[in-house]
């Protein structure tokens, strides 16, 4: 028996939303007041999710792993959000934004959800403009908007190169309307340790303080997790360091399945790694291929040159540049989505026409856009994002080509939610990226922000009440129960026992074994034997973890601790995502197995046998998870091979 219920609702699916909406629950005003929520992240998803609830009456506890919200990771999403306005009556509808998405996403997501998001998205504008964000504006006053990769049209509404920031202030300051009101409790620098289950629910959490190390535990009548993706467990990501995975893992242990984990997205537009010392890697906006061209030399000679110093870009004359996006997709080409730009860029490096003295990157040229448009214009658009390549590379990119390559930034895996973006735990809900919803198998880019706007403006306040209707007779579970106790014991457990390993490997010594893993096998590339192999390594690496790890002990604030707790999880999590990736026999999207490709090589579906949402039900630590399949139906959109040429 399937145990995957979507609840996607029956009818036309322009009418799904609209016909579920009509027929939610509601709770009244006073009853609200009896209800309590608790949120976990205060990103896009996150710090709308709190604001939303609270300013609709409900009790909300927020949780921040930072200072504050201010610094939560969407700030990084810097490009701009989709909508589906068509301010610039180019032959954009919601019809289309959907179809995109679909198509984007090679054809692995659920098609009610992805509509919604379209559907959502002209809300979003209209919402964030009434908050005052700050989008970039034609002369005439209209919201501009520009070209992103997967589309033929311009719907990215930006912020030059700061949208997230902005979007995040956004929120950010609703969300402080609530906390001002008393609705919403904000509790900072806190990291969820695990998930409270009462008689099958969620019903409350264990955070650790992470300036007085102790442990704490809330209760609530229900759960939002909007922690973000676990793109850190390539160590080498452009994820922020504080960005992990722990709390869809720990849920995961407690019953929630995991979604599609292999579905990880190389970002194409990143600077290039320079040496062994980094600990992360910086993005450079996707918004940059609107109007930067993609080249490599045609010459391999030059090539070589290149690398070793003996020339510079400047130096290679118009037609001697290969611009191989232009060359290979005519009619998309240098806004391809992003898992075809990565690939394509990966595979001119590999033939030996990479530059940088890695060989590792290539040119994301702006001379004839400066020369199209004058550099005052482009100043106007990517002014800080030029600042901030010169800043860490110094060169300066009005002068010389920036230099970029692919680099993990996003992940489409995610826990399990139906159409409500509820889990397979009762009462557990999840947003944003930290769920597999509306994806598929790569995202594109500005949909992000999207996505947790929409699941935390207008999703969750109507699912969630709805769930909410039939447990205003349920008191909160108080935090002395027998579940809150034994759950803080399991935590102390783990923590007293990495402290006791007392090894004499650091954490970062392994984080990056890790990563060196999960890059060279599963990473943009991946064929069977790699993936089986990364499965040994990774096991005997956990091995090592817990034998030979070094945590030092100290009351109170504990960074290493922090980290070993989340490294603990990426070494579990890592094997599942190589097991997902060895299970799904093609390619799809972000997931591009070696032995699936077209002639021309292009990534190969199988959608006979592997049109599906595969979902993971954890069964203990010593065996192999159970492989749940959600059948993917397309009533709307044909399925057909990705034809961006």
């Amino acid at each position: 028996m399937n145990v995957l219920d979507s609840k996607i609702p029956l009818g036309d699916i322009r009418e799904k939303w609209n016909s579920y909406k009509a027929g939610q629950q509601l709770v009244n005003p006073a009853n609200k007041r009896k209800l309590d929520i608790i949120v976990i992240g205060t990103g896009l998803a996150g710090a709308s999710a709190a604001a939303s609830l609270g300013e609709m009456g409900f009790n909300v506890k927020v949780f921040c792993i930072q200072d504050s919200p201010r610094r939560a990771h969407s700030i990084a999403a810097q490009g701009g959000i989709n909508a589906a306005k068509n301010y610039p009556n180019d032959g954009d509808s919601i019809w289309r934004l959907f179809y995109d998405t679909v198509k984007g996403g090679d054809y692995r997501a659920r098609e009610a959800n992805v509509y919604r998001l379209a559907e959502l998205s002209n809300n979003i504008i209209d919402q964030c403009v009434a908050q005052g964000v700050p989008f970039a504006r034609e002369y005439s006053g209209m919201l501009a908007n520009r070209s992103f990769g997967g589309a033929q049209v311009s719907r990215t509404f930006y912020a030059r190169g700061q949208t997230g920031q902005q979007l995040l202030l956004g929120a950010y300051g609703a969300l402080s309307k609530e906390v001002a009101r008393g609705t919403v409790q904000m509790f900072t620098r806190r990291e969820m340790m695990d998930i409270v289950i009462v008689d099958g629910r969620a019903r409350g959490v264990i955070v650790r303080n992470l300036v007085t190390g102790a442990l704490e535990r809330y209760s609530a009548h229900a759960v939002v997790l909007a922690s973000g993706g676990y793109g850190n467990v390539f160590f080498l990501s452009t994820n922020a360091m504080s960005s992990n995975g722990s709390a869809i893992w720990h849920a995961y242990k407690k019953g929630a399945f995991m979604a599609n984990p292999c579905f990880t997205q190389i970002h194409p537009t990143c600077i290039p790694v320079h040496g062994d010392y980094q600990s992360k890697l910086t993005l450079m906006s996707e918004s940059l291929r609107n109007d930067g061209r993609i080249w490599t030399p045609k010459d391999k000679d030059v090539a070589e040159r290149l690398r070793k110093g003996l020339m510079k870009a400047s130096d290679i004359a118009e037609e001697d540049r290969d611009y191989y996006l232009e060359r290979r997709y005519p009619a998309f080409g240098n806004l391809v989505p992003r898992d075809v730009a990565s690939r394509a860029a990966k595979e001119r490096c590999d033939d030996g026409f990479g530059v940088n003295n890695t060989g590792r990157a290539v040119f994301l040229d702006f001379k004839e856009a400066i020369q199209r448009l004058g550099k005052h214009t482009v100043e106007a658009r990517y002014g800080n994002l030029f600042e901030m390549y010169e800043r860490i590379v110094d060169e300066n990119p009005y002068d010389t080509p920036m230099m970029i390559y692919p680099a993990v930034h996003y992940t489409m895996g995610g826990l399990w939610v139906d159409y409500e973006l509820q889990t397979t735990v009762k009462g557990l809900f999840a947003a944003g990226e930290a769920n597999f919803s509306d994806h598929g198998a790569n995202r594109l880019g500005a949909s992000a922000l999207m996505q947790g706007l929409s699941d935390g403006y207008f999703i969750l306040p109507y699912t969630l009440q709805n769930y909410l209707a039939d447990q205003i007779r349920e008191p909160v579970v108080p935090v002395s129960d027998n579940a809150f106790v034994e759950t803080e014991k399991e935590v102390q457990k783990r923590i007293d026992t990495l402290l006791n390993v007392n090894g004499k490997t650091t954490v970062d010594t392994i984080h990056k074994h890790l990563g060196n893993i999960m890059w060279e096998y599963v990473g943009m590339a991946r064929e069977k034997q790699g993936l089986m192999k990364a499965v040994d390594m990774i096991r005997d690496l956990r091995a090592e973890f817990w034998h030979d790890v070094r945590v030092p002990r100290r009351d109170g604030m504990n960074n290493e601790l922090e980290k070993a707790l989340r490294v603990a999880d990426f070494l579990e999590m890592g094997e599942l995502i190589a097991r997902d990736a060895l299970m799904r026999e093609e390619s799809c999207g972000g997931h591009f197995r070696i032995e699936y490709q077209t002639a021309d090589g292009e990534a190969l579906r199988n959608d006979k046998d592997f049109s599906f949402v595969a979902a993971y039900e954890y069964k203990g630590n010593d065996n192999a998870p159970v492989l749940h399949k959600e059948e993917l139906e397309f009533e709307n959109v044909e399925v057909k091979q990705r034809n961006y040429k």
